[in-house]
């Protein structure tokens, strides 16, 4: 029972730091380093290419672009790029007339032969960008007016900043799964800031990001531009880092299937991610980031195993102590308290979700419980060869 134990506490562990443990760690470091922040710069202008990813976008896509071009940056440093992924209704044709519409702005439109996903059509793309800052964004996130302005002026007096992410804003908060979700990401957002600044974040989010379009690279289609760049970046020892005042807005997904699937999206590279991320901790190497990626990404991509660990070891466990000391001791009491609370909590989450719970104690364990099931298919997808770089958009974040 020793081995079981061990596997107990390694377990609880690895959720009680991704959840609380690391955030609180956080805090305390915010309060205890020096922050390093962002040198911002908006007197130097460089130029900006605008990278729209599309793919069947015809609800939206006339919305996005003009929204993008309603931006306060200089005209002549700015160009715009749509990558259409494949598109087959009629957002090419939507792109198409809003050019001829702008013959003064700089718009082209790019469209894939394949339907391969959104990274590799930014991969194609990219070869046609000759700008020195990258911007990149999917149709649906509405950038604030100086969104791109923001981006851009974290480049020029920061030669070690590589990427810049924003701050995504949900805006539609009024509805249970989405208010669920955006929790969530306010406390992710939190951590972030605190990562960058003192040293560099571990994700970005695909809605606002920007980078230094020489240092772009390829990325594996599969896990997509959040996870790979700021870890590719992070390994050089340069910096990716996070600017709230650069907003985008979105829709988050108003039904739970909407928020499982973009969920089971995320995870579509779980397992490659964890092996991704065993270089990333050798603190003595990666200093703080080694530090901020064992606790804000690998041991988030844990919590598949992790959870059904700690569930079956308790179980044992506590078989094992009643069985053969009663309920008096203390590891009796421990381990059989550790397997109904997780039992209570798995109940409690299946009847939120069912009958679509009110209380947010309800909301969230439900949430949680959806999030953690999502990273067993996403695992099982990958065992199994189904993982694509390839998905169809949830209709509600639209």
């Amino acid at each position: 029972m020793i081995a079981v134990e061990l596997f107990f506490w390694l377990a609880g562990f690895c959720i009680v730091w991704a959840m609380a443990g690391y955030q609180y760690s956080l805090k305390l470091l915010d309060r205890l380093i020096p922050k390093r922040g962002i040198r911002k710069n908006y007197e130097v202008k460089p130029t900006v290419t605008v990278m729209i990813v599309a793919h069947n976008e015809e609800k939206v896509i006339r919305k996005k672009l003009e929204n993008v071009i309603a931006n306060d940056y200089p005209a002549d440093k700015i160009d715009y790029l749509v990558t259409s992924d494949y598109s087959t209704d009629r957002t090419n044709e939507i792109v198409e007339t809003f050019i001829a519409e702008h013959p003064s702005l700089r718009i082209r439109l790019y469209q894939s032969v394949e339907h391969k996903g959104k990274t590799n059509a930014q991969n194609e793309a990219q070869k046609l960008v000759d700008s020195e800052i990258l911007v990149m964004t999917d149709a649906n996130a509405m950038f604030a007016e100086n969104t791109i302005t923001e981006l851009a002026a974290c480049f020029p007096s920061e030669p070690e900043v590589a990427y810049v992410t924003g701050k995504l804003q949900y805006i539609n908060t009024d509805n249970d799964t989405a208010a669920a979700e955006s929790l969530y990401w306010e406390g992710d957002l939190a951590q972030r800031q605190t990562e960058s600044d003192i040293r560099t974040i571990t994700a970005g989010n695909g809605a606002v990001y920007a980078c230094r379009n020489a240092w772009y690279f390829d990325c594996d289609p599969i896990k997509g531009h959040d996870a790979q760049m700021p870890r590719y970046y992070g390994l050089q020892g340069l910096r990716a880092v996070y600017n709230p005042d650069a907003v985008a807005y979105e829709k988050a997904g108003e039904v739970i299937e909407d928020e499982f699937k973009r969920k089971v999206r995320m995870n579509r590279g779980i397992l490659p991610g964890i092996k991704d991320a065993l270089p990333c901790i050798n603190i003595f190497r990666h200093g703080w980031f080694a530090y901020f990626y064992f606790g804000h990404r690998l041991c988030r991509r844990l919590l598949w195993i992790a959870h059904a660990v700690l569930y079956a070891a308790s179980g044992l466990l506590a078989v094992f102590h009643v069985a053969r000391r009663g309920c008096r001791t203390l590891k009796s009491w421990l381990y059989a308290a550790a397997f109904v609370g997780q039992t209570l909590f798995l109940a409690a989450a299946g009847i939120a979700l069912l009958v679509k719970a009110k209380k947010k104690p309800l909301q969230m364990a439900g949430y949680y419980t959806m999030t953690v099931a999502a990273q067993w298919v996403g695992v099982y997808n990958c065992l199994t060869g189904k993982s694509k770089a390839v998905w169809e958009k949830a209709e509600t974040t639209r």
